[in-house]
């Protein structure tokens, strides 16, 4: 569930818990389904937060020189490493 539909969840919670009236369904109780709608929203949206939220990456990188024992030639090598190491 993205951040998009947890806020159209929690809109359509409370149109039903708020501005529905209480006696056009007689076998659902629309306040109660109104409720629901909003906290699996809100519990949605707050996932959705936690799991986007930029995290503490690191950036590696690391450089090498050799020298080729044929030809006498300095090697270098760049190696940049992204999050984990």
């Amino acid at each position: 569930m993205r951040i998009g539909s947890s806020i159209v969840l929690i809109a359509l919670g409370a149109i039903l818990a708020f501005a529905v009236a209480d006696n056009l369904v007689s076998f659902v109780d629309l306040t109660l389904v109104g409720y629901i709608l909003m906290g699996v929203g809100v519990l949605g949206l707050i996932i959705s937060l936690v799991m986007n939220a930029p995290r503490n990456q690191k950036r590696v990188s690391e450089s090498r020189t050799v020298q080729d024992p044929s030809t006498g030639e300095r090697i270098t090598r760049n190696e940049t490493r992204d999050g984990g190491i």
